[in-house]
């Protein structure tokens, strides 16, 4: 069966303006609109009868959009967990789409979402510079940004404190007697890596510890950066007696990477990650690391955006919530 987004390219033109046409919701030139009415009628495209009941006001089912960088990271499915509990709370429905770090895809399935005609989107942006979200606020979109914001835009943003986090897990590394303490970031495009890279350079620096730059490495915030810097970190002719990693992921790599070579944690090299799992103390040794409160910020970003739904005058939140620094017997 044709989608819309093969209208679209039959006709060459965005799936917003397709969705226009059939919805017949805001200006297309007439000559735009015979070329979409022409591509419709050869591909023989239905529009979903799902998404129309969904959008129904008849029907409880008014539609959230929900953008997410990686659906593999277990923070993102808990934020998702607290926005689906809030959302289904108030008889909205979501559509998740996953970007996987790709602005390409970001951009495709803003122009989907928008396409759908939802009525409020939480996202997670690219990076703080994301000029067509940055343009869906502009034209009076209910945004929430989670996890990061955009810069010189008033938009609602839910995050935690990424710069306290990452020194309370460096300073910790420190009071224990480790002087040699790597730290391996996610993407510098996301402000958290860069935040979270701060705390760790505030807490050598309150110590007194030298900041050596080929200790710090910035991947991609995935797995296999993890292994990767690791194994970069302990080839080194001095290699560090301590790592923070940057995220769960990075994290989960970087363990791969240790035991591999069959080290010892905490004997040979100590480990904290930025992000606690529900099976870090399953872990031998028990991991420690930095708690984010990933379901409240979904249901905290879900409230927001149900009150901005409501009431789009209202002045834009920016809320900060704790993490919290969770000892177990990897350091």
């Amino acid at each position: 069966m044709a989608s819309m987004s093969d209208v679209a390219r039959r006709a060459g033109v965005s799936i917003a303006t397709v969705s226009r046409v059939l919805n017949n919701n805001g200006k297309v030139r007439e000559s735009t609109r015979i070329l979409i009415l022409k591509a419709i009628k050869e591909l023989k495209y239905q529009p979903s009868r799902v998404a129309k009941r969904l959008r129904s006001k008849s029907v409880s089912g008014n539609l959230l959009g929900v953008l997410i960088p990686d659906i593999k990271n277990p923070f993102y499915v808990e934020v998702l967990e607290g926005i689906e509990e809030v959302a289904y709370r108030n008889n909205y429905a979501l559509i998740m789409c996953n970007f996987g770090q790709d602005d390409q895809k970001e951009r495709l399935y803003l122009e989907i979402l928008q396409s759908e005609g939802i009525d409020g989107l939480i996202a997670a942006p690219a990076h703080e510079n994301d000029l067509q979200l940055k343009k869906m606020v502009k034209e009076g979109l209910p945004v929430v940004c989670v996890d990061r914001g955009l810069k010189d835009t008033d938009v609602d943003v839910v995050l935690v404190d990424n710069v306290r986090g990452a020194f309370q897990a460096v300073e910790h590394l420190i009071l224990a007697g480790y002087r040699r303490i790597a730290y391996i970031s996610g993407l510098s495009t996301i402000p958290s890596s860069l935040l979270r890279e701060r705390g760790y350079r505030e807490a050598l620096a309150k110590y007194g510890v030298p900041c050596d730059p080929v200790l710090v490495r910035r991947g991609d915030s995935k797995h296999q950066s993890g292994i990767q810097l690791c194994g970069e970190l302990l080839d080194l002719p001095d290699p560090p007696d301590a790592l923070f990693a940057g995220n769960n992921l990075i994290t989960l790599g970087a363990l791969e990477e240790i035991h591999r070579r069959g080290l010892k944690i905490p004997k040979d090299i100590a480990i904290v990650g930025f992000d606690d799992m529900y099976w870090s103390s399953s872990l031998n040794p028990p991991l420690t690391a930095v708690r984010q409160p990933a379901g409240e910020i979904g249901r905290r970003a879900g409230e927001l955006l149900i009150q901005r739904i409501n009431d789009p005058k209202r002045t834009s939140v920016q809320m900060m919530l704790n993490a919290e620094l969770i000892r177990r017997k990897s350091t």
